[in-house]
């Protein structure tokens, strides 16, 4: 079986039971749609978000509001198709009027969704956008996304890009360019690293 079809179908399974997911206090804060991840089940290149918005949980679909359009254009900047990445969040539903997901929300949501994700799909990189997606990776607080975003982070065998989050740039667009470069940072090594994690 192609190695691509053998893991959307493994995706498939541990999302099956999550479709109407209440394992933490955001399934039952109003959400529409639980947006488990799309693209490419085969990927060297993960991206790890905060939390779904308004427009993702409208469409059920992640990154497709304002800060995935910013997002797109970005990869396709330094030669990145969308189709050939995956994405996904920290969480799955909507935080309330799109607040900071709690610790708890991420921790439970890492545990029952993307750690298995991860193992899944076993990119070359991950590269998280935003302070919040580092934080709920790592599982560590104290993190300023200033001073962690270009570096590389090995866990458990991944190497992580952190960087900002679309949003962010939206809202100090003269960050761009900084955005771009750890962009083609996580895809140069991406394609420059000959195994996946464990």
């Amino acid at each position: 079986m192609d190695q691509k079809v053998f893991k959307q179908q493994l995706l498939k399974q541990i999302y099956s039971p999550y479709i109407n997911c209440n394992g933490c206090p955001l399934g039952c804060l109003g959400r529409n749609h639980v947006i488990f991840g799309e693209g490419n089940p085969d990927a060297k290149l993960m991206f790890i978000g905060e939390a779904p918005g308004r427009d993702e949980d409208i469409q059920g679909r992640p990154f497709v509001g304002r800060s995935g359009k910013l997002l797109d254009r970005s990869l396709e900047a330094v030669g990145i198709k969308r189709t050939d990445v995956y994405i996904t969040n920290i969480v799955k539903c909507r935080p309330p009027n799109n607040r900071t997901p709690t610790e708890i929300e991420s921790s439970i949501c890492k545990k029952l969704l993307l750690s298995k994700q991860i193992k899944i799909i076993r990119p070359h990189v991950i590269c998280t956008l935003g302070a919040a997606s580092l934080k709920g990776l790592l599982e560590k607080e104290n993190i300023k996304i200033t001073q962690m975003r270009g570096t590389t982070i090995d866990l458990d065998g991944y190497l992580v890009v952190p960087t900002y989050h679309p949003a962010y740039i939206l809202r100090n667009p003269k960050e761009l360019k900084t955005l771009i470069a750890d962009l083609e940072l996580a895809r140069r090594l991406s394609f420059s690293t000959d195994k996946g994690g464990g």
